[in-house]
């Protein structure tokens, strides 16, 4: 069986947007011109890493190519595969079609802020496992959360 996939976001996850100051843990960096800076907890490459000993972590963000530029040298890990977004801006709904044609028949844990009914129905119509952790964009990824996604892939190897 091929090992699962982590279909990861950045904004809302591991850039929780919706808190007026960054939680602890989390530094501020201006990475694009007049925009809000972007909220980078440095633990989450250590957490990601982790994961990645028993899936295969890809980029599910419309960052697509800038999450590897950007984002890998302050979280000091390796950069991920990229699953292609549409260009921005895009509903959310149109994630999912990128996700279901990169995960095929892999089992796969998604973790996003925003996880339209589009993205239920896909999931639950899959016959593979499949989870979806959705993340508070004021909080961020959570080590629960991370570890949870690892116990699952885990589980679902066996």
């Amino acid at each position: 069986m091929d090992r699962p996939l982590l279909m990861l976001d950045v904004d809302g996850v591991l850039n929780p947007y919706g808190a007026s100051h960054p939680p602890s843990s989390y530094a501020d960096h201006h990475m694009f011109p007049g925009e809000e800076p972007v909220r980078v907890n440095p633990e989450h490459g250590v957490w990601i890493t982790k994961a990645s000993s028993v899936l295969d972590v890809a980029w599910a963000s419309s960052w697509n190519d800038d999450a590897n530029t950007l984002l890998v040298p302050l979280l000091q890990m390796a950069p991920l595969l990229v699953v292609r977004m549409p260009p921005p801006p895009f509903e959310p709904k149109e994630k999912v079609p990128a996700i279901a044609a990169y995960a095929q028949q892999r089992p796969v844990a998604w973790i996003d802020d925003l996880h339209t009914p589009e993205a239920h129905r896909w999931a639950t119509g899959r016959g593979v496992p499949t989870l979806l952790i959705t993340i508070d964009p004021a909080i961020g990824l959570t080590r629960d959360s991370i570890d949870r996604v690892i116990a699952w892939a885990t589980a679902s190897t066996r």
